[in-house]
């Protein structure tokens, strides 16, 4: 589990191609402080296990279902990366709850600057959009961002110099390609929603009717959600 909140950017210093693998090896300094063989760092926002290191370089394997779904594919040696170590009990959770595991890529279709601040906006799958909402949350290559806006098409966010100046996001341009991974809360909700009396944790129907009404397939409804105060 992670927190959105980039510490530091680390460098691709060479990548070994298998036959539908990667192996990396990546530059880093602060997420090397206390590092442990099997432990997991988020390379622009992929929770990777790391499976050597030394004072200043460690290795990840990247399995070909991880390059189907995410934008490593295209790195090459020299470009630089997002990283954050995992949580810790008792850290300060500064950003949102960052799981790892994404949703899918987008791709950036504008930047404009506000001010201060840089306004990116950003086409995303149908499948990430659905989770997407204005005010909440969402992982951009690892980085805990506030959606500004959003419609079918895609989202926007806006970018303090802070978060441009510590982090890959600074450094992108229209047309590339970034990891999206939509809170995880929404994802929860959808599965309770549409959870039947056949996927009861205890096993038992009629105690799973005792505590759910029945939409057409047997799982919550939205009316009684509302019915119940939570819509």
């Amino acid at each position: 589990m992670f927190t959105g909140i980039i510490e530091e950017m680390g460098k691709i210093k060479s990548i070994r191609r298998g036959a539908d693998s990667f192996r990396l090896t990546i530059e880093g300094k602060d997420v090397l402080k206390d590092v442990r063989l099997g432990d997991s760092i988020a390379v622009n926002g992929i929770c990777l296990t790391v499976v050597g290191f030394n004072e200043r370089l460690f290795d990840v394997d990247v399995m070909a279902e991880t390059l189907r779904k995410t934008n490593l594919e295209n790195l090459t040696p020299g470009d630089r990366v997002n990283l954050e170590r995992a949580l810790r009990v008792g850290d300060r959770l500064g950003g949102h709850i960052v799981s790892g595991h994404i949703d899918g890529v987008g791709v950036i279709s504008r930047q404009q600057r506000e001010d201060i601040a840089v306004v990116t906006d950003i086409r995303a799958p149908a499948e990430v959009m659905k989770y997407i909402v204005k005010k909440g949350s969402v992982a951009v290559d690892g980085i805990s961002l506030t959606v500004a806006d959003c419609s079918e098409e895609g989202f926007q966010v806006s970018l303090i110099p802070h978060t441009a100046g510590l982090t890959t996001l600074g450094f992108k341009k229209t047309g590339d390609r970034v990891n999206l991974e939509a809170d995880v809360i929404g994802k929860y909700v959808e599965r309770l929603i549409g959870f039947g009396d056949e996927g009861s944790h205890n096993g038992s129907r009629d105690r799973g009717r005792e505590h759910r009404a029945k939409g057409p397939s047997g799982g919550l409804t939205p009316e009684y959600l509302a019915e119940k105060g939570f819509l």
